[in-house]
């Protein structure tokens, strides 16, 4: 069998997602080339891999097993690649990641000034919810990620490394934004506005209010924190942001932080990947590097 490394991740992604439309999307290619190169394998297989029932695409026998070797074949090529690279000592190469949506605010500033440092490094960011971010961790699909609250899970490594305050914000004309120690039962009383399932600031306020045994019936469910933050400013309701989110808001006197009992609440920024996951030079320099130097973004305190 005349097999290409291309096809095997190709193959992969297809096994791994469940699809052709998702894997084409990962791996930033149009559909019909994915199809196209599982049609070589195959012919190479002389059996089909995929079967389709209904919408879904589902691996064969043969396509298991073909699945299985993929997986072994791509870590042990990766294996290599990051042996030759520590031998040769250049931090270059890809760096895969996925991040927390939230994490925008940051972050950005953290990778420049470590590419500016290391500029034969190229990135690769996924930013998008905390659920989808637990799957890709758990799936062993980056190097690491950057998340807030970790999943209890033994076969995990996290390494906290930046503040991450979360507050009740409120436009500056709002009745609660000059009252003080506000309860959470009289949020209840006003329109909030939440993210959707699935994110991490949605998760932490779910379960602070499940804690005190309040009922907040979300007025809104928004997909990312710039649309609660611009929703919030339109007068829309309250919402529970990251304050390194809304900062210049705050400054320009469009939002203000409301005085809740129990907030802010300080949290903490993590890396994670599996335990045992073998990083690669550049993931391993990286993550020293978001440890050891995140001071290049400023630390966000409350006042």
């Amino acid at each position: 069998m005349h097999l290409t490394l291309q096809q095997l991740k190709l193959f992969e992604a297809v096994s791994r997602l469940g699809g052709y439309t998702r894997a084409a999307e990962e791996l930033c290619l149009t559909q019909p080339a994915v199809s196209i190169q599982i049609k070589r394998l195959e012919t190479q297989a002389g059996m089909p891999l995929f079967e389709q029932v209904g919408k879904k695409t589902f691996s064969t026998a043969a396509g298991k097993i073909m699945y299985a070797a993929s997986i072994d074949i791509l870590k042990r090529v990766d294996e290599l690649k990051t042996s030759i690279e520590e031998l040769n000592g250049t931090v270059k190469g890809p760096l895969q990641l996925s991040v927390v949506s939230t994490a925008k605010y940051f972050l950005p500033t953290i990778l420049g000034a470590f590419l500016h440092q290391y500029p034969d490094v190229v990135p690769k960011l996924k930013f998008t919810n905390r659920a989808r971010v637990v799957e890709r961790l758990m799936n062993n699909d980056d190097d690491f990620v950057i998340m807030g609250q970790v999943p209890q899970d033994n076969n995990l490594e996290g390494y906290p490394f930046l503040n991450n305050i979360l507050g009740i914000v409120a436009p500056t004309d709002h009745p609660l934004a000059n009252k003080k120690n506000i309860s959470i039962k009289e949020l209840a009383d006003h329109r909030f506005l939440n993210r959707e399932i699935g994110s991490g600031t949605r998760y932490v306020f779910d379960q602070i209010l499940k804690e005190q045994g309040v009922t907040i019936e979300p007025y809104m469910e928004l997909g990312s924190s710039e649309a609660l933050k611009q929703a919030v400013i339109a007068g829309l309701g309250l919402a529970i942001l990251s304050l390194h989110s809304v900062q210049l808001e705050r400054d320009m006197n469009k939002l203000t932080v409301l005085d809740v009992q129990g907030f802010p609440l300080k949290r903490r920024w993590h890396a994670v990947h599996l335990k045992g996951r073998k990083l690669s030079l550049v993931a391993r320099t990286f993550l020293d590097y978001v440890l050891e130097e995140n001071h290049s973004v400023l630390e966000f305190e409350y006042t």
